[in-house]
């Protein structure tokens, strides 16, 4: 199990949804966080809410120069989480460029500058929790899903490289990858969702995972075999069970 009470953890992507109950959660645990997302009145109706110690970071994770403020005011950190996301569906006919590249500029780029100021640190102290939020298309390109797909893909590349460079190291790295949440960004969406989840025990997934020392989690469980198993289809069966 892991240590909890006293731990200074920057949670990025705290405002709405899934990172608002983790945060929550792991507040009630003991941890002190600091939370950052864009919407600065949100961050403030948290910190009234959570149970323990909080200190808001406003942060645009597109932004270099507001990754660094926040990253100022949230100081050496025991663990970061990075949830922060966008997402629009789209297919590739239907491309909107400034919705593709937002999605991979927060959803990906965002994680990597945020990590760049948090993990050289915890690298130095040889001490340090580096959770990253994932999502099952992270397996296999699917229809519909230019730029939230791709980011997604690439947070478990990074993830896997943090893993195996620190692995040796007093840094813990995971990487967790949810199906469907309820929540603002899946609203959008005009299609059935199989085993979608609201938020609260989405998180609870989350956080039991996160006391552990395990590196990779997928859930829902059954649903996750679809995706992770897809991994092992030849193209022309992938194509045309997915691609309809």
């Amino acid at each position: 199990m892991r240590e909890w009470a006293g731990k200074r953890y920057w949670v990025v992507g705290a405002s709405e949804g899934l990172g608002r109950a983790l945060a929550t959660k792991m507040s009630r645990a003991g941890a002190h966080l600091v939370v950052s997302a864009r919407d600065e009145g949100r961050l403030a109706e948290l910190a009234e809410e959570l149970p323990g110690q909080t200190t808001i970071a406003p942060c645009d994770v597109s932004d270099d120069e507001s990754v660094k403020e926040a990253a100022g005011l949230a100081g050496d950190v025991d663990g970061v989480v990075y949830l922060a996301s966008v997402y629009w569906p789209q297919s590739a006919r239907e491309w909107n460029a400034g919705q593709v590249t937002a999605m991979c500029d927060i959803n990906f780029t965002g994680c990597a500058r945020v990590l760049g100021q948090a993990v050289p640190g915890m690298v130095a102290r040889d001490s340090g929790h580096v959770v990253i939020t994932g999502s099952l298309t992270a397996f296999r390109g699917l229809p519909g899903s230019i730029g939230y797909t791709a980011s997604k893909a690439a947070l478990l590349s990074l993830a896997e490289c943090m893993h195996y460079d620190l692995r040796k190291t007093g840094v813990d790295v995971q990487v967790i990858h949810p199906g469907f949440i309820r929540t603002r960004q899946t609203e959008k969406n005009d299609f059935s969702m199989p085993f979608i989840m609201d938020p609260e025990p989405a998180a609870e997934i989350m956080f039991d995972f996160m006391q552990t020392d395990r590196f990779k989690k997928s859930f829902p469980a059954l649903f996750s075999y679809v995706f992770r198993g897809s991994q092992f289809l030849p193209d022309w069966a992938y194509y045309r069970m997915f691609g309809g």
